[in-house]
């Protein structure tokens, strides 16, 4: 019997199984493979930019009104646990798919503990950690197999989920003028 081209879920739209397997095989043939990925980061005004990725709407970021922003729209630190929420998601979501597991329900619940006291460089810069100190991820997963599964799943995705691993790990980082 001919797998399915796609994965039915109830809750998501299905994927495509011929084309998930396609970038399966793709990373084994070149796993030192490396993706520069560019965003352009413009200010608007005040804390509000405007973030511009490939050809997409732009991505706007901003800061509440206690942070002297006009809460149009996520502020940084915001916008990177829904980069983490969703970059776990994703890798749920393929791996289930990959594995056969058909998907009823995928929540993600992310908080994060962020010291925001240096204001930025300008506040108490008295030695601590700067930025997330812990994030907690909930996941409230729902599917065709045991939970145990979904356990082993969920420990799998978050050691090869990319954003989770920026998060976890020190990046080189630089940061220069043009």
């Amino acid at each position: 019997m001919a797998e399915p081209a796609t994965a039915v879920t109830s809750c998501l739209a299905p994927i495509d199984k011929t084309g998930l397997d396609g970038l399966i095989a793709k990373g084994k043939e070149n796993p030192q493979a490396i993706k520069t990925l560019t965003c352009k980061t413009v200010a608007e005004g005040r804390f509000r930019h405007a973030n511009y990725i490939r050809d997409l709407a732009p991505y706007i970021v901003d800061e509440p009104p206690a942070l002297l922003g006009d809460d149009t729209a996520p502020n940084p630190s915001e916008a990177s646990l829904a980069a983490l929420g969703s970059c776990v998601a994703v890798g749920l979501h393929a791996n289930a798919v990959a594995r056969g597991i058909t998907i009823q329900k995928l929540e993600l619940s992310l908080e994060g503990d962020l010291n925001i006291t240096a204001v930025w460089g300008t506040g108490d810069v008295s030695e601590k950690p700067v930025g997330f100190t812990d994030v907690r991820i909930k996941v409230d997963m729902e599917a065709d197999c045991p939970q145990s599964e979904i356990d082993a799943l969920i420990e799998h995705v978050t050691q090869w989920s990319p954003v989770f691993n920026t998060f976890s790990r020190p990046v080189n980082m630089i940061a220069e003028s043009v």
